[in-house]
């Protein structure tokens, strides 16, 4: 579960991970004798079930899970031994079961002690899991659907699951294996979800708040929103050909709006916001535990992407801003991501970046840089993709993962790179020289297109050709170092002012937009009286990722 963003560990202090393309989930039909079981009471009429895990445990294949507005402090780790993991609150592990929240924002499955105020922030009331051999809480993921394909979940606000010492902190999981290195998840549908926590401290925190691992979908997670992680809002890794879209996310407040390892294939992230984060976007290469590395959004068997070119990995249609937050939860490897960044590509190869929005990003907006991973590996990872002699020339050991292939084009840049460090701005690339090499071209700022090496649109404006970045010992490499702060502090000073954390700050959560009809496409109920269309969620076909025609580089006005 490293995937998370990791810092540069040689002269290019850096951040990373990635991201997952685009396919369609087919909808469930509701197949004949489906049941629709229901939680607590609705509209005064009492369904059969007091708790979502009960539901959940009595579902066939093919059923729906309806959970009436309560605060629902479900406890499934309490009923399971402690074992190598954090357990789950919820746990789902029979495919095709559908659980959906009547409303949104008044759904809520709590993180906190029974009897606790909603989510509450008071440190007493927190629940960090159950105790090991060792009298240590191992920490708790909120609801997890683990290794079960073709269902859904829904129309619902996950809260104030938190890590302790053998993981957790996850507030929605589809976990297809974590740590294994396979795939053994598939389909999956998520939608009008919320993730956040209200409490950080020292015993445990929010990791993650949307969660996809070792998956190869079709997946899609559509009108979502995530805050308050101390890792990442939005997590899809482990993937070679993800099969996945994120649509319509909204990430705040974290260490990472998004970040993910090894994904690669069919990923599409679009129509999405990321702000407010100390950096917004990261997507890397990894030799860890979400192998298989490296991340590469190559289409499988030498196919098109929805740009006409043989890229697959997109990141499109997004808004990406503000992300000089330093006052966030922050752990590990994540807690050294350069705060002011809005995108970063860390040793990730043949990715596509297009018709998006890039604002007031202090650091720089968009980020290449290579990945050098000096951790020791675990048994299933072996540097696939990568050098295993570590980072040319300088006698650093590991497996480095330089970064090729990329094309950042048709994006449009306004106030970045406002800490006024040098390099700051909009475009940055530290690279060696690969065909092909990144490209970036007809990006527009209206102030003039700043970047880092200078004139890079000018220099590395064709796709397909050899190209180089800036170079290891340059401005640019210690510049990210020092934002980073991989060796040690860089106290703020002329030419070196990064923010730091001073004092964590969560707000709160905002209501989010719920399901217009949570009735549509369950079965006739006693809460739902009229039968919807026979699929478990129709989605519009934007959202299910169905690769479309585009337009190459279509300009959004």
């Amino acid at each position: 579960m490293t995937g998370r963003l990791v810092a540069w560990f040689a002269l290019l202090g850096v951040t990373g991970l990635v991201a997952c393309s685009s396919a369609t989930p087919k909808p469930s039909d509701n197949a004949a004798g489906a049941h629709v079981l229901l939680v607590g009471t609705y509209k005064g009429h009492a369904g059969g079930y007091p708790t979502i895990q009960a539901a959940v445990d009595a579902a066939k294949p093919g059923d729906w899970v309806l959970v009436a507005p309560g605060d629902y402090h479900e406890r499934y780790d309490r009923s399971v031994p402690v074992g190598e993991h954090a357990s789950s609150g919820v746990w789902v592990a029979r495919p095709g079961v559908h659980v959906r929240g009547m409303d949104r924002n008044a759904v809520v499955i709590d993180g906190t002690k029974p009897g606790a105020p909603r989510c509450s922030a008071r440190a007493g009331d927190q629940d960090f899991g159950p105790v090991d051999a060792k009298g240590k809480s191992v920490g708790r993921n909120g609801l997890e659907v683990w290794k079960a394909s073709a269902g859904s979940i829904e129309n619902l606000t996950v809260c104030n699951f938190l890590s302790g010492s053998q993981g957790g902190g996850n507030q929605i999981w589809w976990n297809g294996g974590d740590g294994s290195g396979t795939i053994g998840l598939h389909a999956y549908n998520g939608s009008y979800l919320s993730a956040t926590t209200t409490f950080a401290g020292a015993g445990g925190d929010g990791s993650y708040g949307i969660f996809v691992s070792n998956s190869d979908g079709p997946g899609v997670v559509a009108h979502s929103y995530a805050s308050n992680m101390s890792d990442s809002g939005y997590y899809i890794g482990a993937c070679r050909d993800c099969n996945a879209t994120l649509d319509d996310a909204h990430a705040q407040f974290s260490a990472l709006g998004y970040s993910g390892t090894n994904s690669g294939g069919h990923l599409i992230v679009q129509n999405s916001e990321f702000d407010h984060n100390k950096t917004g976007f990261s997507t890397n290469s990894q030799n860890n535990d979400d192998a298989p590395s490296p991340q590469d959004g190559t289409c499988p068997n030498r196919g098109i992407g929805p740009t006409g070119t043989r890229s697959c990995w997109v990141f499109q249609h997004n808004f990406v801003h503000d992300n000089n937050t330093s006052n966030v939860p922050g752990r590990g490897t994540a807690n050294l991501g350069p705060p002011g960044t809005g995108l970063v590509i860390s040793g990730g190869r043949n990715n596509t970046v297009v018709d998006n929005r890039f604002e007031n990003n202090g650091s720089w907006a968009v980020l290449v840089v290579p990945f050098p991973d000096t951790d020791t590996p675990p048994p299933i990872a072996h540097c696939q993709g990568g050098d295993p002699n570590g980072v040319p020339g300088l006698g650093i050991k590991g497996c480095y993962f330089d970064t090729w292939g990329n094309d950042i084009a048709h994006n449009t840049f306004q106030n970045n790179g406002g800490f006024g460090n040098p390099t700051n701005g909009d475009l940055a690339e530290l690279s060696a020289r690969h065909t092909p090499g990144n490209c970036w071209h007809e990006n527009i700022d209206a102030a003039g297109v700043t970047s880092a090496p200078p004139r890079l649109q000018e220099t590395n404006g064709t796709c397909g050709i050899a190209h180089a970045g800036a170079q290891l010992g340059s401005t640019l490499t210690a510049q990210v170092i020092c934002a980073t702060e991989v060796f040690g502090a860089c106290p703020p000073k002329r030419g070196t002012a990064y923010p730091r954390r001073s004092k964590v700050v969560l707000p709160a959560l905002t209501p989010q937009p719920s399901m217009p009809n949570p009735c549509a496409g369950v079965p006739a109920n006693s809460w739902c009286t009229k039968s919807g269309p026979i699929a478990a969620t129709i989605l519009p076909l934007p959202l299910l990722g169905l690769a479309l025609p585009l337009r190459r580089y279509r300009i959004t006005p």
